[in-house]
């Protein structure tokens, strides 16, 4: 559980998140902040917990956990997005097509293979 010391410097952190790597972010700090934003979005929306965890299909209990950032299911985080009408955040996570036009009409995809691990070279 955070105390409320660590609450706040998340707080303060998360100002100015858009202004840092977001590598330099811990797990817990993206958490806390998703959280947020996920909270957020419901009071704009001004939906209680009960109505966002109905509509997504998932209980009060793993909506306030997300809400507080302590982690749940990525279904869950899916259903909570879509239940927000926010499925556009999580059309950055799409992976890009790697497959050329021109490889599909000639019915022959080049396969992709990871190159030789460093030690399988020095063999």
């Amino acid at each position: 559980m955070l105390n409320h010391s660590l609450v706040r410097i998340l707080t303060i952190k998360l100002k100015y998140l858009h202004l840092m790597d977001i590598s330099a972010t811990t797990p817990a700090e993206l958490e806390f902040f998703l959280g947020e934003q996920l909270r957020a979005e419901r009071l704009r929306k001004n939906l209680t917990m009960d109505d966002v965890a109905s509509l997504a299909g998932i209980s009060v209990n793993t909506l306030r956990a997300l809400e507080l950032g302590k982690g749940a299911r990525v279904e869950s985080l899916i259903r909570v997005t879509r239940a927000l009408g926010r499925t556009a955040w999580l059309e950055s996570l799409r992976p890009p097509v790697k497959i050329s036009p021109l490889q599909i009409a000639e019915g022959k995809p080049k396969r992709l293979r990871a190159s030789r691990s460093v030690s399988a070279k020095k063999d």
